[in-house]
């Protein structure tokens, strides 16, 4: 530092405080009257200098500067930035998560308190096991992916723990005009699928090591045609080479009959059929054994604990009618639906 500027208390002889102040008392507007001071006394401009605070206490000095900055502010200082557009910083969360002002709960915690099943009345829940994710610790929540409406019946799950829960998505997620920010206000992860970049992978493990919860569909997309009713579960890499990274245990999640929710080749849930919703199980499971050496070995553990979360008939070989095939698909797909058939997510 090139100084430090505090309130100074008096010391007797003895070196005891006498409980008396030298100088004034350095708070409020006396703080912003000492940087003053201390810039005049240093040819410093305070219109080019920052200053950081999480206090309202702190206005004087915040509006002194020319670049004012709130860092983990209290309530009061939340409504005077969002007046003033003074940016705003949240150290005890990810950057672009967003927090309720006043309340200063993370905006996907306060979503949380009202997801509850009542809130989807197209869909009818049953959600076990919860009990073994863990209250205040990290761990990597891994489920099969079934429809869009995956990452609605994880919240579900999650949402009875009372935690927040961080999910990695595709880059067109953050790249569309509304949906984007939200999902970067929820703690979304960016992932560039087929770039092999490793960013993510850094994203999440900082998470992780902060005690979050991560969720992901080692899928990496829904599988399409017949690959779609494979009971054989195939899986990329990227959840294994995670819990090697972190060592945070390993949640399998079963899900099924989202996609009768929210099929494939439907732009926007069926959210009309309420007289008669169709069932939809997330079954969470105990923490997989890993090896943590062998990625694919370790992968191949994830995918067998989540099929085995599975009903029997997501467990068993079935010949798909040409409608469920259709809807297998997306609404604008023009490749060979042959060609799915033999297509796999990948290890990267």
């Amino acid at each position: 530092f090139d100084a430090v500027i505090a309130t100074t208390y008096g010391v007797d002889s003895e070196g005891i405080y006498t409980g008396e102040l030298e100088g004034s008392y350095v708070w409020s507007r006396g703080k912003r009257d000492a940087v003053r001071a201390w810039s005049q006394d240093n040819d410093v401009e305070l219109s080019g200098s920052y200053a950081y605070s999480d206090s309202v206490f702190d206005e004087p000095l915040l509006t002194a500067v020319g670049f004012p900055h709130c860092v983990n502010p209290d309530w009061r200082l939340r409504l005077m930035a969002a007046a003033r557009r003074w940016p705003v910083m949240h150290l005890d969360v990810p950057h672009g998560v967003a927090k309720v002002p006043i309340i200063g709960l993370e905006a996907q915690q306060m979503l949380m308190k009202f997801a509850r099943p009542e809130a989807f009345p197209y869909a009818r829940f049953t959600i076990t096991g919860t009990e073994n994710i863990p209250k205040d610790s990290a761990a990597i929540l891994c489920g099969n992916h079934r429809s869009y409406f995956d990452i609605a019946a994880v919240s579900l799950a999650v949402a009875k723990t009372g935690r927040a829960v961080r999910f990695l998505g595709k880059k067109e997620v953050f790249d569309a005009p509304v949906i984007g920010p939200i999902a970067t206000a929820l703690g979304g992860i960016r992932v560039e699928r087929g770039t092999g970049s490793d960013e993510p992978l850094r994203a999440a493990t900082e998470l992780i090591n902060a005690g979050d919860l991560v969720a992901l569909m080692p899928q990496g997309t829904i599988p399409r045609g017949r690959a779609f009713f494979d009971p054989i579960l195939k899986g990329r890499w990227g959840a294994a080479k995670l819990a090697a990274a972190t060592r945070a245990p390993v949640i399998p999640i079963g899900i099924w009959g989202t996609e009768k929710v929210w099929p494939r080749n439907a732009k926007l849930p069926n959210i009309t059929n309420i007289t008669s919703p169709p069932d939809v199980l997330i079954v969470v499971g105990t923490p997989v054994h890993l090896g943590y050496t062998d990625p694919d070995a370790d992968t191949a553990a994830i995918m067998t604990a989540i099929s085995a979360l599975l009903p029997p008939e997501g467990r068993e070989y079935y010949e798909p009618t040409e409608d469920e095939l259709r809807r297998s698909y997306p609404s604008n797909y023009a490749g060979d639906p042959n060609a799915e058939d033999e297509r796999r997510p990948g290890t990267d």
